[in-house]
């Protein structure tokens, strides 16, 4: 991970938030391996010379959908928290994804950028105050959004498929 010599010791001051999110109970129970790498970002922090006491991790929205942000209390807990001036870095896996929409995510690097917040991820230690750093993520925050898109649009395409072929199936609901 670059940029570590963006780290101050005002940052290592406050709170480094570890966001640990997956879409679906599914994924939580079936993806472990994913949930474990992003507990172990606090290992990261730590090493990065964040104190144990000064680690949060924010679970809160595992097995909720980022598809609506009303419904992720974790993500609002840490936006907050952010806006309040108490994280020094937000963690995650790909720090690009913490949102799923680009207006959702640019706000959030807007609040990072007024409060000193890092973002950390496996690319790299991004300063919203460097316009490279947030030029850097807004492309990737575009890029994750028009990834979601398009697997939407084939999803819908295949199941369309499938309705005209007459072999669609769909499961019965619950009750």
């Amino acid at each position: 991970m670059s940029g570590s010599q963006k780290i101050t010791a005002s940052h290592r001051s406050r709170l480094a938030l570890i966001y640990v999110r997956q879409s679906t109970l599914l994924q939580v129970r079936e993806n472990t391996e994913s949930t474990a790498r992003q507990y172990a970002l606090a290992d990261r922090a730590r090493e990065l010379g964040w104190a144990s006491c000064d680690i949060t991790v924010v679970d809160a929205d595992l097995g909720t959908s980022g598809r609506f942000s009303g419904t992720r209390v974790g993500f609002q807990q840490l936006v907050a928290r952010v806006c309040l001036g108490e994280v020094g870095a937000v963690l995650g896996l790909e720090v690009s994804r913490l949102a799923r929409s680009s207006a959702e995510f640019g706000r959030l690097l807007e609040f990072a950028r007024l409060t000193d917040t890092l973002l950390i991820d496996s690319d790299g230690v991004y300063d919203l105050g460097d316009f490279n750093d947030r030029l850097v993520l807004g492309l990737k925050s575009t890029m994750s959004e028009a990834e979601l898109h398009i697997l939407a649009g084939r999803l819908h395409g295949a199941r369309k498929a499938a309705a005209e072929r007459g072999e669609l199936r769909l499961p019965l609901p619950v009750g």
